[in-house]
């Protein structure tokens, strides 16, 4: 067994315990004595903290303490919250304090931690808290932020500009200088949050024996975690243990390091006492990360025959009160514009401005859809102007297959050049207009409206950069008993890692997936790790196990040899077992040879054994592996409600060499299902006073399962030249063109009235909205 892992077909290893009930999440931590945290959080978006009383809450029978920022340990209240991606662009404030010092700049801002014997007793208690706020002026929209003289978001800065950062290549002034034509956009594109089936929660326990301080953490980064606690704790980073459980959904939230992680151990260290504290949804909803607002105004020149000459605009991105993960989202958003296509000029100031919400930071696809919708915005509007079809104007503009290696022209955020290393982006997008029929479309969409129907039809392409560094590594290691060991810091939200880890370590060792143990997101594991983010494990750690996987495959071999006094190249590995080819020496198990390779106390090795079969590979990868695909939406909008029906959905997806293409098909699903709620539904609406408004599943709308449509996804396997598996990351390729293949499907069906889609989410009353101000609802009811 073993032999045609990579590639098979696989059911995930980790469902039967997660679908059985099974799984094991930090809520699910119980521990002898533990007790139970609540935040007490601002109720304004910007306020002076004047007086906080916490004498009736202490008073309380049950309730252990209450921590005020002055509580903390010295480093946690001397400074603000690390930042974790520093850029030299930055400006202001940027990160906030563990607990509210003395001013809180968005609603849902920790300011008191309450611990008691259960969590509705420490809600009772934090209820008692009285806090005298001084309310000041809040900031709610990004565009009013930059406006001169504007209300400061943070009073310790002299305006709300956080970075201003251009991305340029080629000369634009020349490109639209002499261009035949050339056409503008305004698009908006409003805020979402991650909004996983699982919210954050954190546990954390000291043993004042071993001084060993274990925390459990429903996050995306154990070892950032770890690293940052210690900072924080100023303990040495060997006394602390972060351990990932099962989480259930991360999509980018779970990646930062928030407050909460730090003040909880914290707790359980001044208390000697475990304690937990699990994030209800509306605490969620106000205090976890989210991303978006954007504004961008572009424009785009064009050859008469509809080939790229160049864009320029500006970006406005609303990073809200803080900014714990640097410029990273605006930062991708405007790398990613160029897209598939050959742009021979380009031109984007990126503003970066404070506002009194919570911060944002990457949701799955990290900026890049926004950048995606406008750039296919752009192309679909150029195509209209021009009277070419939208899939042929993509087509003359697509970046050929012998094109790759392709040097865009622009430096992604991990500091290397964006350079393409693989793909057929013209391939990827016949094959996807094919399987839709888009020249059969327009026969279908005449007789839809002889019907009274109307049914569009659009498209999306994209590029993504995965793979991201510095490193991710993993342990295989051979046990006593035959069954291997894979170790790595890795932690997965749903994925897969699992699964994809065994398949590869069977096939390199030739054994059963049952036979090999996975465990991951546990600092204890590995000694280093970096986390599950950027779509970024499969073509880092996956190659780690690899490599790891065939060196212990070496060292099977040659102690094998040794035993049964034969060469190597007369042995086979089968199902845990050494064998010789021919002859009638016995076999050995690999359970045998980890014994052996233990030696025996007290007498040396032979010449040329080495302890243990064990092998820790780092892989670091030289630069982001680019995956791509394009998206074809068909859907029916119905103009009396504004409801929208998908009728079908390709998706022809390229992420090099597919370990699992079970589990990829299950990516893209999932990741169509993001996308479908950010261009139809999630709302994260915030009144003038920067309060949130949508804060339960009531007013925050997510799609279930009957708006999802059930993606058919075709797959191209361009190997990357990056790493020995020739893989590229395949989590987010379902969401980044999601919102703009749907919108101009939308613009499409509604077509006849001449609606025009520049904004999204397109929820049934902004599709009305939109009919009932379109030139041709005016004139059809004039």
């Amino acid at each position: 067994m073993g032999a045609g892992m990579i590639g098979a077909r696989v059911q995930r290893l980790e469902d039967p315990t997660l679908l059985t009930g099974r799984g094991q999440y930090t809520d699910d931590v119980h521990l002898p004595g533990m007790l139970h945290g609540c935040f007490l959080r601002s109720p304004h978006g910007h306020a002076k903290i004047l007086r906080v009383d916490t004498t009736a809450a202490a008073a309380l029978a049950g309730v252990e303490r209450i921590f005020l920022a002055a509580d903390l340990p010295p480093a946690m209240r001397a400074r603000r919250m690390p930042m974790l991606l520093p850029n030299p662009t930055l400006l202001g404030h940027l990160t906030q304090f563990c607990l509210a010092t003395d001013e809180v700049c968005y609603v849902g801002e920790p300011v008191a931690f309450v611990v008691a014997a259960t969590r509705p007793l420490a809600e009772d208690a934090a209820a008692l808290i009285e806090v005298e706020y001084e309310v000041l002026a809040a900031i709610s929209d990004v565009r009013d932020a930059v406006a001169p003289g504007a209300t400061l978001a943070c009073s310790a800065d002299t305006d709300n500009i956080a970075s201003v950062f251009v991305q340029k290549y080629g000369d634009i002034d020349a490109a639209f200088a002499s261009a035949p034509h050339v056409f503008y956009e305004t698009l908006w594109q409003h805020r979402g949050g991650g909004m996983a089936m699982e919210c954050r929660g954190v546990a954390a326990t000291h043993d004042p024996v071993s001084d060993r301080l274990t925390v459990w953490s429903s996050t995306q980064t154990p070892h950032l975690g770890r690293r940052t606690l210690a900072d924080f704790l100023a303990r040495d980073p060997e006394t602390i243990r972060v351990i990932a459980p099962d989480v259930g959904g991360g999509f980018g939230p779970k990646a930062i390091y928030y407050p909460e992680e730090a003040v909880i151990p914290a707790a359980a260290l001044a208390l000697g006492r475990p304690v937990k504290w699990i994030e209800d949804r509306r605490e969620h909803f106000l205090a976890a990360s989210q991303e978006r607002d954007q504004l961008w105004t572009m424009d785009i020149a064009l050859d008469a025959d509809g080939r790229l000459r160049g864009v320029r605009g500006t970006m406005l991105h609303d990073t809200g009160a803080y900014i714990p993960w640097g410029i990273i989202m605006p930062f991708i958003a405007s790398v990613t514009v160029p897209g598939p296509y050959v742009l021979p000029a380009f031109h984007l100031e990126t503003t970066v401005a404070y506002t009194n919400k919570v911060a944002t930071s990457p949701v799955r696809g990290a900026g890049r859809p926004p950048a995606v919708f406008a750039m296919e915005r752009l192309l679909d509007r150029a195509a209209a102007e021009l009277g070419i079809d939208q899939a042929e104007i993509r087509r003359r503009n697509l970046i050929a297959a012998d094109q790759m290696p392709y040097k865009v022209g622009l430096t992604f955020r991990d500091g290397k050049p964006v350079v393409y290393d693989s793909g057929d982006y013209p391939r990827c997008h016949e094959m996807a207009l094919t399987a839709a029929d888009w020249s059969g479309f327009p026969a279908r969409q005449a007789a839809a409206r002889a019907e009274g129907r109307y049914i569009g039809i659009g498209i999306g392409n994209y590029v993504e950069g995965t793979g991201l560094g510095p490193f991710e590594g993993v342990t295989v290691r051979v046990q006593a008993n035959g069954k291997i060991s894979v170790l790595t810091g890795a932690a997965p939200q749903g994925q897969g890692h699992k699964t994809m880890f065994a398949q590869i370590v069977a096939e390199r060792l030739s054994v059963n997936l049952d036979d090999i143990i996975v465990t991951v997101g546990d600092t204890a594991a590995i000694a280093n790790g970096v986390g599950t983010f950027a779509s970024r494990i499969t073509a880092n750690a996956g190659p780690s196990a690899s490599i790891a996987a065939i060196a212990v495959r070496s060292q099977i071999l040659k102690l094998g040899a040794m035993v049964l006094e034969t060469t190597e190249d007369q042995l086979e590995l089968v199902d845990g077992q050494v064998r010789a080819i021919s002859g009638n020496r016995r076999g050995i198990s690999y359970g045998d040879l980890a014994r052996f390779a233990q030696g025996m106390p007290g007498f040396s090795f032979e010449p040329g054994q080495t302890p243990g079969l064990e092998q820790t590979h780092y892989f670091t990868p030289p630069q982001a592996a680019y995956c791509n695909g394009t998206h074809v939406v068909t859907l029916e909008v119905d103009i009396g409600t504004g409801g929208v029906t998908f009728l079908d959905y390709v998706v022809a997806h390229d992420s090099g060499t597919l370990i699992n293409p079970l589990m990829v098909d299950g990516q893209i699903q999932g990741g169509v299902a993001h996308g479908v709620g950010n261009a139809l539904l999630e709302w994260m609406g915030y009144d003038a006073n920067a309060q949130p408004i949508t804060t339960s599943f009531a007013d925050y709308l997510l799609p279930m399962a009957t708006d999802v449509p059930p993606v058919r996804g075709l797959h191209i396997e361009s190997p990357s030249p990056l790493n020995p598996l020739g893989v590229k990351g395949a989590g987010e390729g379902g969401t980044i063109p999601a919102m703009a293949a749907i919108g101009a499907a939308i613009e499409s069906a509604l077509s006849p009235f001449g609606v025009h889609v520049t904004d999204y989410p397109l929820t049934p009353p902004r599709i009305i909205a939109m009919l009932r101000n379109s030139p041709g609802w005016r004139a059809l009811h004039d």
